[in-house]
């Protein structure tokens, strides 16, 4: 076959229309290429918009159980004020009830705070007697318990042994001087070991203003806290509170030399702690200590609140 030429181009026309031909394959491939590019891309971009919006579901979620946690812990210090507020004259000191409402359960129970040990106003005896009663020597109970009162008490006269213990011991801060603001600080307190600390948190508290306690609702190991207490005492008084938990004046009898530590006059200040279970299966712990009010624009005030919402307290 022979070759045609074209005059005004030259060239073979043949070559001409294979080299046309080929170029058009080119063009066509990039586009492909290009299209399959876009396509990813999309593809991406839908999978980080998938991400964003479950992300932002679960927020909501998170947040939804949030303000529901906040909202019924509210409301189980309320009901909890108005128990403590009703006009009855035989108010109760401890209790607990439940309640729903929406779509959780909560769980409530509430104590006095007289039923602890105040870190500011307890005497030395009664610090000494709660080191000793989880498991201090005598010896060492008695230290702690200065140690205690040297945290909360501004020295008189020009020295300061106490705040030259904490730099000939180290320590880059001088005790308080003044009242405890947190049982916390029981940490902070030259010499108590840490095991001791974690032991003495759940019977001591700052809002009693009480210098002995309320026998009718404290814990084994406060009632053996109170001086001249012996186990067969201790036992004695456990079992006569199970038997009539409200008979003040004979649980009083049988405390012996220990009568002057006990508190008849309760007070207010109450220590509230709320289990909240929702119905997705998440649980929730607060625990707060509020002061009800009578007469007044709001049930009561908060001294305290903590939660477990975000894991630890």
């Amino acid at each position: 076959m022979s070759e045609v030429h074209n005059p005004q181009t030259g060239g073979c026309l043949a070559g001409r229309v294979c080299a046309f031909l080929y170029r058009g394959r080119s063009e066509d491939g990039f586009i492909v290429v290009a299209v399959l590019w876009i396509l990813v891309l999309l593809a991406a971009l839908i999978s980080v918009y998938a991400i964003h919006v479950s992300n932002a579901a679960v927020s909501l979620s998170v947040n939804d159980d949030r303000l529901q946690s906040e909202a019924l812990t509210s409301a189980a210090l309320e009901l909890t004020a108005y128990q403590l507020t009703s006009g009855d004259p035989n108010l109760p000191t401890r209790g607990e009830f439940a309640f729903r409402m929406g779509r959780s359960d909560v769980a409530v129970t509430f104590r006095s705070e007289a039923s602890l040990i105040d870190l500011n106003a307890a005497p030395k005896e009664l610090l000494a007697g709660l080191c000793a009663a989880l498991g201090a020597s005598p010896d060492r109970a008695a230290y702690f318990a200065d140690r205690i009162v040297g945290w909360r008490t501004k020295p008189a006269g020009g020295g300061d042994d106490e705040a030259d213990a904490y730099r000939n011991a180290g320590l880059n801060y001088a005790p308080r001087q003044a009242p405890f603001a947190s049982v916390g600080e029981l940490w902070l307190v030259l010499g108590l070991r840490p095991v001791l600390v974690q032991r003495m948190l759940p019977y001591v508290t700052v809002f009693s203003g009480q210098s002995g306690v309320d026998v009718l609702d404290a814990a084994s190991e406060v009632i053996a806290a109170l001086p001249g207490m012996s186990p067969s005492r201790v036992y004695a008084v456990l079992s006569a509170r199970q038997k009539a938990p409200q008979d003040e004046e004979a649980l009083t009898a049988l405390l012996g030399p220990a009568q002057n530590f006990a508190v008849h006059a309760a007070g207010m200040a109450t220590r509230v702690n709320v289990v909240i279970g929702f119905d997705n299966g998440r649980r929730v712990g607060a625990e707060a200590v509020i002061l009800p009010l009578k007469d007044a624009d709001r049930p009561y005030h908060i001294l305290y609140w903590r939660d477990d919402f975000d894991g630890g307290a």
